[in-house]
């Protein structure tokens, strides 16, 4: 639907529209020299620059919230550290969180700069396989506040999707801030025709938290990026001597493994409150490394596991499995399984 001015006549035709200031709804407007004189707006030429460059990255994944403070970074630089556990995978965060970037911090990388090659950006990388960017590498101090319009921000973002060079990358995490807002947009915009696998969504347990991560399952139903699952950060609390688990906030209205059954969204698993987390994320460290027989790190490892099987069959085709071996009789079953592994033996 093309957009109308606020101070436009009843029947304006929109800004969009081939009739905009020519009509005669336009006389006497005063945006009609505007509307008439502006040119039309061809599709964005960076679209087709950003899916080149991202055409060697296999996986991109965005971890998204509507709630502030889930601990979606934590969860980024964990599911990306341990991604690259495996040394046969090349791993990349993007921290697009602009007005707060943590993820320096957090991968231990505070005061690097970005340097600039004949073939773009490049990542600074933490391990070999384990690259990051950030505009927190562009601040002059980790104090300084961006204090930005959302067309800057999201000119930044654009420039991070065009020049950043990750050459060939199995995952690229991509840190958001909170909401449903420009950033989130314009990831989903730039990234259309680059083919974003889907989003991570985390909230903790306690409704106040549930009530915007169901806004942002919306969000994403909406703008139709499919949604590799939920999970549950912060799900109780593990004492690190005994062991034993705690609930700090607890799950009045069923928790998100409930909110995720309610909107048939898949649900991933529950990341237990872990101090020592929060220990490794201000001094930079892996937790996998440091704290390897945790029960974070089983919750985690579980869920890393899990997240290629979502990648490579995604909800519907698992659905439509789902209805085929429910509902089809039998013997139809039988005779359409050993015709597809005839053809595929034959084949």
């Amino acid at each position: 639907m093309s957009e109308k001015p606020e101070n436009a006549p009843e029947h304006c035709p929109g800004t969009e529209s081939e009739d905009a200031g020519k009509s005669s709804a336009c006389q006497g407007c005063p945006n009609q020299n505007i509307c008439s004189s502006a040119k039309p707006k061809g599709p964005d030429p960076d679209l087709a620059v950003i899916q080149e460059r991202l055409s060697s990255v296999k996986h991109k994944i965005l971890v998204l919230s509507g709630k502030g403070g889930v601990g979606k970074s934590t969860v980024t630089s964990m599911l990306a550290r341990g991604l690259a556990l495996d040394d046969n995978l090349q791993v990349g965060i993007l921290d697009v969180d602009i007005c707060g970037p943590s993820i320096p911090r957090v991968m231990g990388l505070e005061g690097e700069q970005v340097h600039q090659s004949g073939s773009g950006w490049s990542p600074v990388y933490v391990e070999d396989n384990l690259g990051v960017m950030s505009a927190g590498f562009l601040l002059s101090s980790p104090d300084d506040a961006i204090i930005w319009r959302g067309p800057k921000k999201n000119g930044l973002i654009k420039q991070f999707l065009r020049d950043v060079d990750w050459e060939d990358t199995n995952y690229l995490v991509i840190d958001t801030p909170p909401g449903t807002s420009d950033e989130h947009l314009s990831v989903v915009q730039y990234l259309q025709h680059a083919v974003i696998d889907g989003a991570v969504i985390v909230t903790t347990p306690q409704e106040v938290s549930l009530m915007d991560v169901r806004k942002e399952i919306n969000f994403c139903k909406k703008v139709k990026l499919p949604i590799i699952g939920v999970i549950e950060n912060m799900s109780g609390f593990i004492c690190p001597s005994c062991k034993n688990e705690s609930q700090i906030f607890p799950p009045t209205t069923g928790g998100a493994e409930k909110m995720a059954e309610d909107m048939k969204v898949p649900f991933l698993g529950k990341l237990p409150l872990d101090p020592r987390i929060g220990k490794c994320c201000d001094e930079g460290t892996s937790f996998f490394e440091e704290f390897p027989d945790s029960p974070a790190v089983t919750s985690y490892q579980q869920i890393i596991k899990d997240i290629p099987d979502n990648l490579l069959f995604g909800n519907q085709t698992k659905d439509l499995l789902h209805m085929y071996l429910t509902f089809i009789p039998l013997f139809t079953k039988s005779f359409f399984t050993s015709t597809i592994f005839k053809g595929y033996s034959s084949g």
